[in-house]
């Protein structure tokens, strides 16, 4: 007999930031996004950067994740998340988040004529700062848009 739920337990180096009955999770994995029921087969995957989303009970009791990079454990009755970072909506400073965005913009358009700009590493400060952007913008309980 398969679950009804899953249990979603969400740690980071400093901290457990969620342990929470859901209905169903969305996960950023590496290669792209996964979708998690109950039941799912037994699966441990590598986490990219990404919004991670969850439902609770109805379909506008969602909640938002920004996750960068870690692992997740997923069995039938339950999936621990641990990520590199992980934070809510309501703990991004988006100000501080734009600021990022815009000196990996800097340094994206300064690697063209320069080096010694590290391209990969500033693509992936610009991929934070877009996905704690997005998430920021989203609060719990608030339908999915698409942005």
């Amino acid at each position: 007999m398969l679950p009804e739920s899953i249990e979603l337990i969400i740690v980071t180096p400093e901290r457990q930031l969620l342990r929470e009955t859901v209905m169903e999770v969305t996960l950023p994995g590496a290669g792209g996004c996964l979708g998690i029921l109950p039941g799912h087969a037994p699966l441990i995957t590598e986490l990219g950067i990404g919004e991670l989303t969850y439902r609770v009970k109805s379909a506008s009791d969602i909640g938002h994740l920004a996750i960068i990079s870690g692992f997740a454990e997923v069995l039938g009755d339950r999936v621990t998340v641990l990520a590199e970072t992980a934070e809510r909506p309501e703990e991004i400073d988006v100000a501080r988040a734009e600021e990022a965005k815009k000196r990996a913009e800097e340094r994206l358009a300064a690697a063209a004529n320069n080096p010694d700009v590290d391209w990969a590493r500033a693509a992936v400060a610009l991929q934070r700062s877009l996905i704690r952007i997005q998430v920021a913008r989203k609060r719990r309980g608030a339908p999915v848009s698409s942005q």
